[in-house]
């Protein structure tokens, strides 16, 4: 019998359901007992209901491809089966909100890489590094919902991995100001090169909705806890541009940033490479050894060379110079579909499991 707990994933036909399967391969700590996704999905085999969707670069895990997979909407018979689930569904938000909590309200955490809960004011929206305070609010929220066990957690939007962690290392500096233009790959919009030929060659300047998020997420996971609320940051003021570029896996951002307090070239770089949390604290299984890496070479980072640093779960920043305007500038590089995405969520699990929130039912 094993030990680990049973894990769900809803929405997992998808782009980021295939990558919480493919990270979940052998995790210590969890195992992969169902899948669920729409109705014309239902019944079917996994790797039946995939077909020739399956879109990572490694072969879809033998374990899972005889799984029937259950229909998303039917709650209860899903949840019966499951410690906690990951939500990757491809809905509305209105939807995306309902579903989850009516998951939450069976008892079953839920651990999402939807944005439809991002500023519930009791969800708890986490980078684990960053804000592992922030799960302290799961106890309001479970008064909302009325549960024992059941809740939601979220994490962020993919792009603003790429500079929001710096945001976090260099916060004795006092930052107040950021303009960052963000480069992001075709996956994340779930797309993949065969999917979308037009990308080959082009650059998009528009990608709906996500200026926003890439604005005010930060200021939320820079806030703090206070009367059972999440209060996001006042400071720094964030502006950005998100463009879709012609790279498969990825976000690189550009980013300029001006302090209260001016700090060297040297300081900026000894707090990024040494900035631990929890995650290394508590050595959780997914959490990399080093969460920043600073490249020298004025050529890096680079998407070919760099965004597998730690298996997709490190951050990599270079080029970080003065600037003429602005105190500094630098360019950042994360993996969209592992700590953008399912990783991260993966690892927001396994924090949430170490604390104890996460248990077998």
């Amino acid at each position: 019998m094993s030990e680990k707990l049973k894990v769900g994933i809803l929405g997992g036909t998808g782009m980021v359901g295939q990558r919480f399967i493919s990270l979940l391969e052998n995790h210590p700590w969890f195992e992969v007992v169902t899948i669920a996704a729409s109705a014309r999905s239902a019944g079917k085999r996994y790797e039946d209901a995939v077909g020739g969707r399956w879109k990572m670069t490694t072969p879809m895990p033998e374990a899972v491809k005889d799984i029937i997979v259950m229909n998303v909407s039917e709650v209860e018979k899903v949840a019966s089966t499951v410690d906690f689930v990951f939500s990757a569904v491809d809905m509305t938000k209105d939807e995306i909100r309902a579903i989850e909590e009516e998951y939450a309200k069976t008892e079953t955490p839920v651990v999402s890489n939807n944005s439809a809960h991002r500023w519930t004011s009791d969800v708890p929206m986490i980078i684990p590094e960053i804000n592992p305070e922030h799960i302290d609010i799961i106890e309001a929220q479970k008064k909302r919902l009325g549960t024992k066990r059941g809740f939601i957690a979220v994490k962020p939007n993919c792009s603003i991995q790429s500079y929001a962690p710096v945001l976090a290392a260099w916060r004795e500096f006092e930052p107040t100001e950021v303009v960052a233009t963000t480069y992001q790959a075709i996956s994340g919009a779930g797309k993949t090169f065969k999917d979308w030929p037009e990308m080959e060659g082009n650059i998009i300047p528009y990608i709906g909705g996500e200026e926003e998020k890439s604005e005010q997420e930060p200021l939320r996971i820079l806030g703090k806890v206070a009367n059972g609320t999440i209060e996001k940051a006042s400071l720094p003021l964030i502006t950005t541009q998100c463009i879709r570029v012609p790279v498969l896996n990825g976000h690189t951002a550009a980013v300029f940033i001006r302090f209260n307090k001016k700090p060297t070239k040297e300081q900026l770089i000894d707090r990024m490479v040494s900035f631990r949390g929890e995650p290394q604290k508590l050595e959780l299984p997914s959490a990399p050894k080093q969460f920043i890496q600073y490249l020298e070479d004025d050529d890096r980072p680079q998407v070919a060379l760099d965004v597998d640093f730690e298996h997709g779960m490190g951050v990599s920043i270079g080029r970080l110079r003065e600037d003429t305007l602005f105190d500094y500038k630098f360019v950042g590089l994360s993996h969209n579909t592992v700590r953008g995405a399912a990783g991260g969520a993966v690892l927001c699990a396994e924090l949430l499991k170490a604390k104890g929130y996460i248990k077998e039912k």
